[in-house]
């Protein structure tokens, strides 16, 4: 199944955070949702007074940074998904070499 985002709508993947190791065990009911992903689609970009399309910061492929409780989560074939609005989004992760 294929999924297009509307306006300024973006269909991101979380990304698991690096485990790092201390010694301690945490069970996944008491691990916080990453709030990292990886931008899967875009909407077209939300529209201005005039009726002009504001075209998204983001792409496809892009790595970003969002917030604890932003989006709508859903399911996908058996793939969990993050609807969120470009408003939502904090930064994006540029990779540096």
């Amino acid at each position: 199944m294929k999924i297009k985002p509307l306006y300024d709508h973006i269909l991101v993947e979380r990304i698991e955070e690096e485990v790092k190791k201390g010694g301690i065990i945490i069970p996944d009911t008491a691990k916080e949702k990453p709030q990292q992903g990886k931008v899967i689609a875009v909407g077209g970009g939300r529209r201005d007074e005039k009726g002009n399309r504001i075209p998204l910061e983001v792409k496809k492929g892009d790595t970003i940074l969002f917030g604890k409780y932003a989006g709508n989560e859903i399911k996908i074939d058996e793939h969990e998904y993050l609807i969120i609005r470009e408003d939502d989004i904090l930064g994006i992760i540029e990779k540096t070499k």
